[in-house]
């Protein structure tokens, strides 16, 4: 198969596993902004960053070492053995520390709910571990499947407990702690993880290999974080946690350009880190580059275009103020997808320490203007430091990746596209009827232009797949009778 027949394969399959449970994310959003007061619903916000915090700083990022180091061993059952079976010894041990100190940190908090959100970042951590290492399995469907069933949960457990049993914020949290242990455990039990696991397959020589290459990825991940939830500190800190809950809702909306990025990201890590040994690898990466480009492009002004109807149907109570952070927002997280497209051929050439230096010097850039900005343009400064800091990342890693790769860009072609992006967040803005179905019929003319071949390999990919679905049915029937 060639690479970009498995690149539209591998992201079909994640696909299937990413915009399922954001569609989820959006369905309780009405319930959790409806049913939960500003208080409570930043506080819930707060718990599900610092789930983001902990895996990282928790686990020295060992299940991205999972993915690539068993990408190189998906014929070695004994090799296999040794890296699964030392990382869950790592994040176990490891875990339980930080997450006893965790619980007497959160000491303002009721005793019962402190248990919950313990439990809850232990099943987060576990289960994102056990993901990587079904991806570096190339179990792309279990991967697809554990996170349906994770959102679905969410989905599901959220309307019991928090709009049908009235019980808040402990409900909220009960249903993430819930929803990641029935993820966790169908990754066990549908692939097995457990015959990987094994006490005379522990080794410090392994286990510090896998912490050499992960390790340099931590400063990255915090770096991540210091960019989302540095925001969210300094608003709760100066502005108050209600401010920060309409920073949360006027997040929600451009998250879903995660919806591309991630699936796109996981697929491209895999592609990028086989292609690193090939001898056309710089051509390869800069055709990529612009398909990536492209592709974000195409979803982000779909989603601007939406934005409008979205925002009326999904959020409730007095959030309106969220709106006009959006438009900024989304250009950030467009920025950021680029970033991660980039920092896959670092992964993949194994150059983890340039990861965590660009995405360091990118958290200071945003720390440094969202302190010096509050006091001046109150919430402006959080969304408007995300989107600086994310172009100063962009910038520095487009020009550092050609250290390690001849990739080459097409300038023109990118201040264009990002031109028209321009427009059509402006046109968002206007929140005016006219200005709106404008901005859907040209948001679909320019994913169409730019995503045409993407869009038939998609398409073809997607009839493959219901086919050989439909056959299996056929002769399952043909069996039974």
């Amino acid at each position: 198969m060639s690479r970009e027949k498995n690149l539209v394969k591998n992201t079909f399959v994640l696909s299937i596993g990413t915009f399922l449970p954001k569609l989820a994310t959006f369905i309780t959003l009405p319930i959790l902004t409806g049913c939960l007061t500003k208080e409570e619903y930043g506080t819930y916000d707060l718990i599900t960053v610092l789930a983001s915090l902990l895996l990282p700083a928790v686990t020295l990022q060992l299940q991205t070492a999972a993915f690539r180091f068993l990408i190189d061993c998906r014929q070695d059952e004994e090799k296999k053995k040794d890296i699964i079976t030392n990382i869950y010894l790592f994040i176990t041990l490891t875990s339980i520390v930080t997450l006893v100190v965790t619980y007497f940190v959160l000491s303002k908090y009721d005793s019962t709910l402190r248990i919950v959100i313990c439990l809850y970042f232990f099943a987060d951590i576990l289960a994102n571990a056990a993901r990587q290492i079904v991806r570096g399995l190339s179990a792309n469907m279990s991967y697809s499947v554990s996170a349906i069933l994770a959102s679905l949960g969410k989905m599901i457990f959220a309307i019991v407990f928090v709009w049908y049993l009235h019980i808040g914020l402990f409900g909220a949290t009960l249903a993430l702690l819930a929803s990641e242990l029935i993820s966790l455990v169908y990754l066990f039990i549908r692939q097995k993880l457990f015959r990987y696991i094994s006490p005379k397959h522990l080794s410090f020589s392994t286990l510090k290999e896998m912490l050499g290459f992960s390790w340099p990825v931590v400063p990255n991940q915090m770096s991540l974080w210091v960019m989302q939830l540095s925001d969210r500190l300094v608003v709760t800190t100066f502005m108050g946690v209600a401010v920060n809950a309409v920073y949360a809702v006027a997040n929600k909306l451009p998250s879903l350009l995660t919806l591309a990025q991630n699936t796109f990201t996981m697929a491209w890590q895999e592609n990028a880190s086989i292609a690193s040994k090939d001898e056309d690898a710089g051509k390869y990466y800069s055709s990529m580059f612009k398909a990536y480009y492209d592709l974000i492009a195409g979803f982000l002004g779909v989603l601007i275009a939406l934005t409008p109807l979205l925002f009326k149907l999904l959020v409730r109570n007095n959030y309106d103020e969220a709106y006009n952070h959006i438009a900024i927002l989304y250009m950030a997280l467009f920025f950021r997808s680029i970033c991660s497209f980039l920092g896959g051929i670092y992964v993949a050439y194994k150059k983890t320490k340039s990861i965590g230096i660009t995405s360091m010097l990118a958290a200071i850039c945003n720390l440094t203007v969202d302190l010096s900005m509050i006091h001046f343009i109150g919430l402006y400064a959080a969304s408007g430091s995300t989107l600086i800091s994310y172009v100063f990342l962009f910038l520095y890693r487009m020009k550092d990746v050609k250290k390690l790769v001849k990739i080459t860009y097409d300038y023109k072609h990118i201040i264009i596209v990002m031109l028209i992006m321009v427009a059509e967040c402006g046109l968002c803005m206007m929140r005016y009827w006219v200005f709106d179905v404008i901005n859907i019929v040209l948001s679909v003319i320019v994913f169409i232009v730019l995503n045409k071949d993407f869009t038939v390999k998609m398409f073809k990919a997607g009839k493959n797949a219901v086919k050989k679905f439909s056959k299996k049915i056929f002769k399952r029937k043909k069996k039974d009778s």
